[in-house]
């Protein structure tokens, strides 16, 4: 409670904070030789311009920053024994760093054009680049993660916010990205990766179509169920969740994706009641970006589920997000308004409209004892 009261940063095995623990654990002696610690955007940026720093959106995911002050947590790193001489000042998304190194511009004929710090996390280089129509609506960025959010002025750090699991990373120009981490298209990947070795993997399209003639909500799962994190045969895990809840294992490969699409939209129904909770006010749509927009049933799915409308792009948030906050920084663009006015502008957005939201009313409180 004191770890998140502190960072407001949801736990997961990957955080950082659990790495250098496990260090310490075992003697420290990597930290002993170390001069910083350095995040992998850092370390990149460090490459191209000589210049250590640390970018404020990937240090906040390290699960050791203050999330009010902004700054490294003395206090997390005294306890757990970490030197605070591994961390050096934190810095915004859009710090010119100074020109990139002689010997790299010579080298690629760049010439000496400037290293700019955009977003350092995938996530808040993605939300960067939501165009939002509305700046109530939350955002989903969609992949092997699904990343579920709003954007906060400030950070939501309460009893509430911990026990729903939720996390407050840093974003673009002071703001937060109050989110929920969900486990996504991962459990479709581990099936697809099965069906290959057994030579019966049947493509995206045909996976898209299959869902679509299996019958509706019949086997539903709770992604974020911690059997489904690993590697593994998810068909297996999938079966025994539905078995020990008392439902059908699907039966087919259409039952399965089916049970996995739909599983995933009403996740994002449960998730987007929490944020409404949370922020005190209602969401009046959904932002998917990422790989997963491109998936037009599940978008379908989550309109219907959500009852409001869901917008779909653009695929590439990420990599738009990254450019226009460098734009951003060289004074070629104003502010974030801008940039996602460009994005509305440069992209085809797709939005779903509730069609069909009935069925999915009946089937949420079926689901909420699923996932209670």
């Amino acid at each position: 409670e004191e770890i998140y009261r502190i960072t407001g940063i949801q736990f997961m095995p990957l955080n950082t904070i659990f790495q250098l623990a496990a260090e310490v654990e075992k003697g420290g002696g990597n930290m002993a030789k170390a001069h910083r610690l350095l995040h992998m955007p850092d370390l990149i940026h460090h490459w191209l311009s000589g210049v250590i720093s640390h970018e404020y959106t990937i240090a906040s995911t390290s699960q050791l920053v203050d999330v009010k002050e902004r700054t490294w947590s003395g206090t997390l790193l005294d306890a757990l024994g970490i030197p605070r001489s591994l961390m050096g000042e934190l810095v915004e998304p859009g710090t010119i760093l100074g020109p990139i190194r002689s010997e790299i511009a010579d080298a690629s004929g760049l010439g000496s054009v400037p290293v700019i710090v955009p977003p350092g996390h995938d996530t808040a280089d993605a939300v960067a680049a939501v165009p939002f129509t509305d700046p109530a609506n939350a955002y989903l960025s969609s992949g092997t993660w699904s990343l579920m959010g709003v954007e906060s002025r400030t950070p939501v750090v309460n009893e509430l916010s911990y026990r729903y699991g939720f996390t407050n990373e840093g974003g673009v120009n002071g703001t937060i990205r109050l989110l929920k981490n969900i486990c996504g298209f991962w459990i479709l990947e581990q099936c697809r990766e099965a069906w290959k070795q057994e030579g019966a993997d049947p493509g995206i399209e045909e996976i898209k179509r299959l869902a679509a003639r299996a019958e509706p909500l019949v086997s539903l799962i709770n992604p974020d169920d911690p059997r489904f994190a690993y590697p593994g045969d998810m068909r297996e895990r999938i079966a025994d969740f539905c078995r020990e809840t008392g439902q059908p294992a699907p039966d087919s490969q259409g039952a399965l994706l089916r049970c996995i699409f739909e599983s995933l939209a009403l996740r994002y129904r449960l998730v987007l009641e929490m944020l409404e909770e949370l922020t005190g006010r209602s969401i009046p749509g959904l932002h998917v970006v990422g790989g997963g927009s491109q998936n037009e049933l599940l978008n379908q799915f989550t309109a219907d589920c959500l009852n409001r409308p869901v917008i779909a792009g653009p695929v590439e948030a990420t990599a738009a997000g990254n450019i226009l906050v460098q734009m951003m920084a060289t004074g070629a663009i104003s502010d974030l308004a801008e940039a996602r006015d460009i994005v509305r502008r440069s992209f085809e957005l797709v939005t779903f409209e509730p069609s069909d939201p009935e069925p999915w009313q009946g089937a949420l409180e079926r689901y909420r004892s699923l996932c209670s």
